[in-house]
């Protein structure tokens, strides 16, 4: 018998199934997966020049088409050199971009080096690519990645650039040690109440000025509650006495050797934040000016003004951000320097990797995950995440309940509507689009007060009031001007 000539791609093909993968409901999902695993080359190539890379610990494994290479699956060694190898190897093979999933921390040098190398890196959510048959082996893991790349049915995951990345290293360890600091605060403050010291009903923080010079002085020493009670900072509301009697414990030697270790231990995170605030200080004066000789909005807020510096960095941090970025985050209500960091430092200042402010706002992932069938909504879910970003916005929204600005009258109504956790994802998704046109349209925030968004919100329900009025067949008479 004659072989059946191979027909011809059908170039009319469902757009439906060649969209994103996310984008297509379970029978979509099955079709596509029966194509790809048949061969069938009528999908449409995105990536014709693509490779997948099975990310390990103690070695890689990488793929191309098989017309590139007579071993069109190799497997690389972890260290710089054999990377690099490897970097080549893809390049003589004609391939433009790879994919390779975010397997730990193991994919980080091998994205670096890619990229220094000029190739394209997508890293791919295992999510994506999970719970499909047909992968048995490293080997046909990275064929795998590699088909389903040459379609484009992955998403490549946000990744910000070098800049931002060697910012992020610098508070990502800042934010490290402000918690390691904490936790020997807290175990200094059970050593002392083993002690039966009685500190913390005095003293609102014992890494205060008055609590370090206590704790320095029983290190030292001095058990005399009289004269421990002499190192009371004039700001401190109790009195001497009542500092005096707290003091009189139970010294106990092995609980003082804590105490000791502990403070050694805090005292060392406060050297390496010092550390830390010098090096990111550094690295934001390097940095481009972008706020052409604009002068810095002065701070007039008294509750900014007043507020306890805390873990604050030892420098001016609101002048270089705003140098960074050039505009000022810190105008919007509840987002203050350490904040408005944060989220530079997690998604950079460029927002032209989002489209839309929609799409900020669901990579954040702070939308509505509503479940629609047949054009009806049967559930909703919840979207977790341990974006710092999010983490920041969330906190800050939080802080809006007491604030009588415009923002805080939003959280307060929808606080009273839908709760307090729905209120604070919404306003942290608001506040998410009011950084995305700062940062992108360069526009400028300023409150317009909660007696604004009041007398707004009045006149709302008014309108409403009048149409359900005027739906159910009553006529409204206006009262007579006085």
């Amino acid at each position: 018998m004659k072989p059946k000539p191979q027909q011809k791609a059908n170039k009319t093909t469902d757009h439906a199934t060649q969209g994103h993968w996310q984008e297509m409901n379970r029978k979509q999902r099955r079709e596509m997966m029966r194509k790809i695993q048949s061969e069938d080359l009528t999908l449409e190539v995105v990536h014709p020049n693509a490779g997948g890379i099975d990310i390990g610990n103690e070695s890689h494994y990488v793929a191309v088409p098989p017309s590139r290479d007579n071993q069109p699956v190799r497997r690389f060694g972890c260290t710089t050199g054999e990377l690099k190898t490897m970097a080549n190897w893809l390049k003589q093979c004609g391939i433009r971009t790879v994919a390779m999933q975010s397997t730990g921390v193991y994919w980080i040098a091998v994205y670096d080096i890619l990229e220094q190398a000029g190739l394209e890196v997508y890293l791919v959510n295992a999510r994506d690519t999970k719970n499909l048959p047909g992968r048995k082996s490293d080997v046909q893991e990275s064929q795998w990645l590699m088909k389903l790349h040459t379609y484009g049915l992955l998403r490549n995951s946000f990744r910000p650039s070098q800049e931002i990345r060697t910012m992020r290293t610098y508070w990502r360890q800042r934010n490290d040690l402000v918690q390691s600091a904490s936790r020997h605060i807290q175990r200094m403050q059970k050593a002392l109440t083993q002690m039966n010291l009685q500190l913390a009903n005095v003293l609102s923080d014992v890494s205060g000025v008055t609590g370090q010079a206590i704790i320095k002085a029983i290190l030292a020493g001095e058990r005399n509650a009289r004269k421990l009670a002499e190192f009371r900072d004039p700001r401190v509301k109790a009195s001497e006495e009542e500092i005096a009697r707290s003091l009189e414990g139970n010294w106990q030697p092995d609980l003082v050797f804590v105490l000791e270790q502990e403070q050694d231990g805090y005292e060392f995170c406060q050297k390496q934040m010092a550390e830390c605030d010098r090096q990111l200080n550094q690295f934001l004066e390097q940095r481009e000016d972008r706020s052409h000789d604009a002068s810095l909005p002065e701070e007039k807020r008294k509750a900014r003004l007043t507020k306890k510096k805390g873990n604050k960095p030892q420098f001016d941090l609101r002048t270089g951000l705003f140098r960074l970025t050039g505009t000022d985050l810190t105008l919007i209500d509840s987002i203050d320097v350490m904040t408005a960091t944060t989220i530079v430092s997690e998604t950079g200042y460029d927002m032209s990797k989002w489209e839309t402010e929609n799409h900020f706002v669901s990579w954040l992932r702070l939308c509505p995950d509503n479940r629609i069938s047949g054009e009806k909504i049967i559930g909703k879910g919840r979207l977790p995440t341990n974006n710092r970003a999010t983490t920041a916005l969330r906190m800050a929204a939080s802080t809006l309940r007491l604030s009588n600005t415009y923002l805080g009258a939003q959280f307060r109504r929808l606080r009273t509507k839908l709760g307090a956790p729905c209120a604070i994802k919404a306003m942290a998704a608001k506040l998410a689009r009011l950084v995305y046109r700062m940062l992108r349209y360069g526009m400028k925030y300023v409150d317009q007060g909660a007696a604004v968004y009041e007398a707004q919100h009045r006149q709302v329900q008014i309108k409403y009031l009048k149409w359900k009025a005027a739906k159910l067949g009553y006529q409204i008479v206006q009262a007579p001007a006085a």
